[in-house]
């Protein structure tokens, strides 16, 4: 049974940093992708950043340059580093795993409990 589990989430001021971690049971790269999501309240859940398992990146316009997605294997974690925090970031963050079929159809997907993030001063 696939297991994740999310820490790292708290009460930062504007412009502090925060790092979320999302520990993976079986191991990190048994998935094609892990990620996170973020669902602020009133809102519908969105994409924040992806890892595949080629290590190549990707995340949303509005995080650009702020967040950085990473893993661990040795840990069978990913991290979520984030800078310059703004109160438009406050939201529950989860994490997400994926497996993909041969044809490139979505599979499974997996989803954490979430952690919150506030950001105020």
């Amino acid at each position: 049974q696939v297991q994740l589990v999310e820490s790292g989430g708290g009460l930062v001021q504007p412009g502090g940093s925060l790092r979320l971690s999302c520990a993976a049971s079986g191991g990190i790269f048994s998935f094609d992708s892990m990620g996170w999501h973020r669902q602020a309240p009133g809102k519908e859940r969105e994409l924040v950043a992806t890892i595949i398992r080629s290590g190549i990146t990707n995340s949303a316009d509005s995080v650009k340059g702020r967040f950085t997605i990473s893993r661990d294997s040795a840990r069978n974690t990913v991290y979520l580093q984030m800078n310059s925090l703004e109160p438009e970031d406050t939201a529950v963050y989860y994490c997400n795993a994926r497996r993909y079929n041969p044809s490139g159809t979505l599979a499974a997907t997996y989803w954490g409990q979430g952690t919150q993030v506030t950001v105020s001063s």
